[in-house]
């Protein structure tokens, strides 16, 4: 199995830095809450500062959704979605122990991490334009199908795993409590994006072997090597 970006994706978004970890024998009864709130601090900290718009992080990511022709402040990337609601709750809902812990690691880097149960996965997952005949669960349990030329995370049956590339997951592949084994997922597009990629990556394989009794397979990837199998 492995994760890629689309030639076109490289092509079109020159400065994406992104990484990729895999993990199996996570669990729903790991104590995570210590890390949540150390992570959480970061974020709180930054946001006495500024807010998360003006964050070069965000800022980066409201571009590249202008340029996907999406008005940033309607679609907003994951983790300015989260950084909001956390600045205005000061606070997130728990989930599942390791959904909330990538929630806090990715308020303190303000960058996108997503996660994906790999068995609802089919065959390779790969960000691409859509050609508008793939399927999407939502969290509701409705289908939709993401209009051609949207960036997606589509597998070999043709379903989206995500729409509007870092904005919204699907309902299909999300962590739940029967979960074991996960593909995560990081991108950024800001200048300094490939150090602080690699930096939340290494955060992120420290906080799951310090909670799961797991080795996270990682790897950054680039247009010269830009696929990780797993």
């Amino acid at each position: 199995m492995q994760f890629s970006h689309s030639d076109a994706m490289w092509q079109a978004f020159p400065e994406l830095r992104a990484g990729a970890l895999h993990a199996g024998g996570i669990h729903a009864d790991a104590d995570v809450e210590a890390a949540i709130v150390s992570f959480s601090a970061i974020a709180e900290a930054r946001l006495v500062k500024a807010q998360e718009g003006e964050f070069p992080e965000i800022q980066a990511w409201r571009r590249g959704f202008s340029r996907m022709g999406l008005k940033p402040t309607q679609y907003r990337c994951a983790s300015e979605a989260l950084l909001r609601r956390f600045r205005q709750e000061h606070a997130l809902p728990r989930l599942h122990p390791l959904i909330d812990l990538c929630n806090a690691i990715s308020l303190a880097f303000a960058i996108p991490i997503a996660v994906f149960d790999i068995e609802k996965i089919a065959g390779d997952l790969e960000v691409r334009r859509a050609k508008g005949d793939e399927t999407y669960l939502t969290f509701a349990g409705e289908i939709e199908h993401p209009e051609a030329n949207e960036v997606i995370f589509a597998d070999d049956e043709h379903r989206a795993h995500a729409r509007r590339w870092t904005n919204r997951q699907s309902g299909l592949s999300a962590v739940r409590q029967t979960t074991r084994s996960v593909l995560i997922v990081v991108e950024a597009l800001h200048a300094s994006a490939g150090d602080d990629i690699a930096r939340l990556v290494e955060a992120v394989a420290d906080a799951l072997a310090r909670h799961w009794p797991v080795v996270a397979k990682t790897a950054m990837l680039t247009p010269v090597s830009p696929r990780f199998e797993f």
